[in-house]
């Protein structure tokens, strides 16, 4: 299955999950989409784990042979698999971008990654997925400093997480280190995607 690119608020309505984190997608109408949206049926075990797998899918952006390679990868890592898939997903270069403010939205960070707007210790990467690495330096290529799209979320008043520093006036930061779990998404359940891939 490929990439998700239609309605971000459909979806975040049919599983009443915040796949912007902000929680304005179900601010209006939280029922599931469709004429039947209204009454919610129980899931079966398989359905749960289903639902949480897609709720990460869709709230960074993943195909779900993307995911998929990206669970196998946190598997070989040391330490509690759930967590290291949340950890690798984190260090992805369009989610870093997102996350100091370069971008609103992380759709808005994997475009400007793809049109070679953003740099990794001085070099141009132009792959979203790419895996960061802690203590690299991403900014802004000095050709587009004055990007509006860019522009516009400096005027924002963005919360920057602790596990990246940002400086607004140099349009640069440095991915610090790995987040620790109270810094994420408290709504992800973890050990349910590690269920429904080791069923």
């Amino acid at each position: 299955m490929s990439r998700y690119i239609g309605p971000v608020y459909k979806k975040s309505r049919r599983y009443g999950f915040s796949t912007l984190e902000t929680g304005k997608e179900l601010r209006r109408k939280q029922a599931a989409p469709g004429i039947h949206g209204t009454s919610r049926k129980k899931l079966s075990e398989y359905g749960v784990q289903l639902q949480e797998k897609q709720k990460v899918r869709f709230l960074y952006g993943l195909s779900e042979k993307q995911l998929r390679k990206t669970f196998e990868a946190a598997g070989k890592m040391q330490g509690i698999h759930g967590y290291n898939l949340l950890v690798l997903l984190e260090s992805r270069l369009d989610n870093l971008v997102y996350r100091m403010g370069l971008a609103k939205t992380r759709r808005a960070a994997r475009q400007l990654v793809n049109h070679g707007h953003i740099l990794v210790d001085g070099k141009k990467v132009d792959i979203p997925s790419y895996r960061v690495k802690v203590g690299s330096t991403i900014s802004v290529k000095e050709s587009s400093l004055d990007h509006p799209v860019i522009n516009e979320c400096m005027n924002m008043d963005v919360k920057v997480p602790s596990f990246v520093s940002f400086d607004k006036t140099k349009k640069s930061g440095t991915y610090l280190r790995y987040p620790e779990r109270e810094e994420l998404n408290p709504e992800i359940n973890e050990a349910l995607i590690v269920e429904f891939y080791n069923r």
